[in-house]
């Protein structure tokens, strides 16, 4: 049996975060990680938040040195309706860009940075079983060759993303309260001559009759873009079982987007996700916290999910940190209750994006410069900045808006 004083279970950026945090506070951290790095994943264009956390954990130089795609803001389409929004004008006065990455590199290099600070990763072994009962809980790995052995841990961080691991062996999963959707997805040669295409936002586009339908346009700096559509399950009925043909089927109904790709080379495979949104019963118990996704994941609408993530690392680790030096916390004051009102938030626009509300308030022509600097804040990951009226009261404030502008609306 091997003692480590803090192990995370996932080496992606919630777990590379965390892990680097604690182990310059001086901690003792081991990284398990079932699959090896660079490895696909999507959730490629970050929000400026991001960048908070990643500064914190002394990788923003690498980061910025890396060559990724600059991104400014946020750029919204429905018919021939556009509307952007600019992160250097935020009510939060955040940082101003990010990056749109591929995720397989971005991934390895948060992970390269949080090894080089002195966090052992183990790739290729897999969490089996855990008991959090014990005074100090124990995890069972499994290594790719069938070989076992187990770790006695002061604490375990469960930054296992979509894999889900502590809900899973510790039977923490609830049901999402969002309908069941699904993504297709692929990443191709853009060719994008169109004068209108920002490359330096992501480009969210509504489909022009069926607002619960919308496309994600991802730029990177290789001349390749992340193209993406979401909607529910209905909306799949009839047609093709072949991906690559049921996205382009989606994207030939949406007139503005076909006519960003026109010279798009079509050269990977479209992949899905479905199902995706998650939620469990409790952040922490004895011995352990949930970070990320392996705690909740909403929608990619809003490309809130790495920020989630990285903010529950920044969180957990402090909180953590004290702990191990022998101060008494509380997990749920000081942790799950402060990320769920971020995530809450963030939860309140998805559910307007949806219902079509929230979407009257981007595409309004007349909106406020102040409003639109509230709701660029959200947009930039600030869904923790409760000195912002549109986080403060999320629900009472998007009605209200939303109330204002279809009462405007011709």
């Amino acid at each position: 049996m091997e003692r480590r004083q803090v192990v995370v279970i996932g080496a992606g950026p919630s777990g590379a975060i965390a892990s680097a945090l604690l182990t310059r506070k001086g901690h003792d951290v081991l990284i398990i990680e079932r699959q090896h790095f660079p490895r696909f994943s999507i959730g490629e264009s970050l929000l400026s938040h991001c960048l908070d956390f990643v500064e914190e954990a002394g990788m923003l130089q690498a980061v910025q040195a890396a060559g990724f795609q600059m991104k400014n803001g946020a750029a919204f389409a429905w018919g021939e309706q556009y509307s952007a929004f600019d992160f250097g004008d935020t009510f939060s006065n955040g940082k101003p860009t990010t990056f749109q990455v591929q995720r397989a590199d971005f991934d390895k290099l948060l992970a390269d940075q949080a090894a080089l600070q002195g966090v052992e990763i183990r790739y290729g072994q897999t969490v089996i079983a855990t008991d959090v009962e014990r005074a100090r809980p124990l995890l069972d790995i499994e290594r790719e060759d069938g070989s076992r052995y187990q770790v006695e841990t002061d604490f375990i961080l469960d930054a296992s993303g979509y894999g889900r691991v502590l809900p899973r062996l510790l039977d923490l999963e609830a049901p999402s309260n969002f309908p069941v959707r699904q993504a297709v997805f692929t990443h191709v040669e853009d060719r994008i001559d169109d004068d209108g295409f920002d490359r330096n936002k992501i480009l969210v586009t509504t489909h022009p009759t069926q607002r619960d339908i919308w496309f994600w346009s991802i730029p990177f700096s290789n001349g390749r873009c992340s193209v993406g559509v979401v909607a529910a399950a209905e909306h799949f009925a009839g047609r093709s079982e072949n991906l690559d043909e049921c996205l382009r089927s989606f994207i030939d109904e949406t007139p503005s987007l076909q006519r960003v790709l026109t010279n798009a080379v079509w050269d990977t495979p479209a992949r899905t996700i479905g199902g995706y949104s998650a939620n469990v019963k409790t952040l922490h118990g004895p011995g352990f916290a949930l970070l990320g996704n392996a705690a909740e994941f909403l929608d990619p609408v809003f490309s809130s999910g790495v920020t989630i993530a990285m903010r529950s690392a920044s969180m957990a680790a402090g909180v953590l940190h004290r702990q191990l030096q022998g101060e008494t916390v509380d997990w749920q004051t000081e942790f799950a209750e402060p990320l769920k009102r971020g995530v809450d938030t963030f939860r309140c626009y998805v559910e307007g994006w949806y219902a079509g509300t929230f979407q009257d308030v981007i595409f309004h022509p007349d909106s406020s410069p102040q409003i639109r600097r509230m709701i660029c804040s959200i947009l930039a990951g600030y869904a923790w900045d409760e000195n912002n009226p549109f986080v403060s009261e999320p629900k009472r404030r998007l009605r209200m808006l939303s109330d204002i502008c279809a009462t405007e609306s011709p």
